[in-house]
């Protein structure tokens, strides 16, 4: 479902709010959004501003679910089918994202919002951003971008990413196409990071129907069907980045990053401005969902995994709940290594059986209080490779942060009485008799 149809779609519902009182775009808008769960909503009127903005439709897996025309226990699936067998998009000269040309830039006209005190500046963040690498071709990622002047932004490019290590072995300009107002397609499949040559749009495509325009000025392909398209360059000038709110909810410290110089700017005529308020649930979700794939890709490889969680209490980075069909003695530990190897960033990790549901914080930790023996049931791994994203990390500069990783086996034991865990189970009664 492309983005205008899927909000028509959620207003029919009654899953979007629309305001039409006027908001402003500093901090504003951020804190109505928080205020509001991230429930999808349209500011209808943005003081001094004629693009309305969006937020929401990636806020929880029931919406992306929806979005993508699943449900939520099958949406790890559909997204393991589309790294599997990501689908070339079509080519169309005439695109609805390039309406409106504007040559002569002028950032200030665009409702990019100022979230919180402390922050650098106005950012973009619901910010899907492509470019070319010269050997591995097309890519597709999130770049957060700061305003800097009136055709200006620094862009934060993380190490040993993509478009940082495009950047880093090119001598001039990368050019880059940021694309803000996308559908549920578009914004999961940039958040999935698949292996250097696999095409993010190309697993867009294969999530839901998704075609490309050629770029004015740039030799970039972008969705059609995007609200606004900013055509630039990553140049080798470096300038001031942050500070910026992080998936953790803690502060990301100032940078210097390379400055993305803005040539060309389209969008549609009636245009919407998406917003993603940082450390929360869009944020966090686009970050640890894509996450999933590759932990049930490398889980299965050892064991029958059922299904995969990472959590919102781990920042949607650091842990994960893995769902596992328990065969062998040792199925629960194999299931732990391989996670980590799945997601090399995660700090804990929980292995469950089938009968524990792994949306229920409740029933795992259930499982871990009536499954689990710490003397034997638990993996500790020293000094790995962690997350800079983790506070309590070692961190020194020029190294990668250090951490403790721990793998909780909270399956049944295959040795001892099936019999011992099953649980008691009431049967509810009609009430009318009783209540009169």
């Amino acid at each position: 479902m492309n983005l205008r149809d899927f909000l028509i779609h959620l207003e029919k519902q009654d899953k979007l709010i629309r305001i039409k009182k006027e908001v402003s775009i500093k901090k504003e808008i951020a804190n109505i959004i928080y205020s509001l769960d991230e429930k999808p909503v349209i500011f209808e009127n943005v003081k001094g501003y004629d693009f309305p903005v969006f937020a929401g439709i990636t806020s929880n897996r029931d919406i992306i679910a929806e979005g993508l025309g699943t449900t939520k226990d099958k949406l790890l699936f559909k997204l393991v089918d589309a790294l599997h067998n990501p689908k070339e998009p079509e080519i169309v000269s005439d695109a609805p994202c390039q309406e409106v040309i504007i040559k002569d830039p002028d950032l200030s006209k665009l409702p990019i919002l100022f979230h919180l005190d402390g922050d650098g500046g106005r950012y973009g963040s619901a910010t899907v951003a492509t470019i070319k690498d010269p050997d591995t071709g097309r890519n597709v990622s999130y770049h957060r971008i700061m305003e800097i002047g009136k055709n200006k932004f620094t862009a934060r490019l993380i190490k040993k990413r993509q478009t940082r290590t495009t950047y880093d072995k090119t001598n001039g300009d990368v050019e880059m196409a940021v694309c803000i107002g996308n559908s549920v397609a578009v914004m999961v499949a940039a958040s999935l990071g698949p292996p250097s040559g696999v095409d993010e749009f190309s697993i867009a495509n294969a999530l839901d129907e998704t075609k490309l325009v050629k770029c004015v000025t740039k030799d970039l392909e972008v969705p059609a069907e995007s609200e606004i398209v900013i055509e630039g360059r990553l140049t080798r000038n470096l300038d001031k980045e942050g500070p910026f709110v992080d998936l953790t909810e803690t502060r990301d410290f100032e940078r210097q990053e390379p400055v993305f110089v803005v040539d060309c700017i389209t969008h549609r005529k009636d245009a919407m401005y998406q917003a993603l308020i940082p450390g929360r649930f869009e944020h966090k979700i686009l970050m640890g969902m894509p996450k999933e794939p590759t932990i049930y890709d490398e889980v299965s490889k050892v064991v029958d995994c059922k299904n995969v969680l990472v959590t919102m209490g781990g920042g949607s980075w650091l842990h994960s709940i893995v769902q596992i069909k328990k065969k062998n003695p040792d199925d629960g530990r194999k299931a732990i290594d391989a996670a980590f190897e799945g997601h090399k960033s995660m700090k804990h990790v929980v292995i469950i059986d089938e009968d524990v549901d792994i949306y229920n914080g409740n029933a795992v930790e259930w499982a871990i209080a009536t499954r689990f023996q710490g003397d034997k049931d638990l993996v500790v791994k020293n000094d790995q490779p962690g997350s800079s994203l983790d506070p309590s990390g070692k961190h020194e500069p020029g190294k990668k942060t250090l951490t403790t990783k721990i793998g909780i086996d909270a399956t049944i034991s295959s040795d001892v009485d099936k019999k011992k865990y099953e649980t008691v189970k009431y049967k509810k009664v009609g009430l009318g008799d009783y209540l009169w």
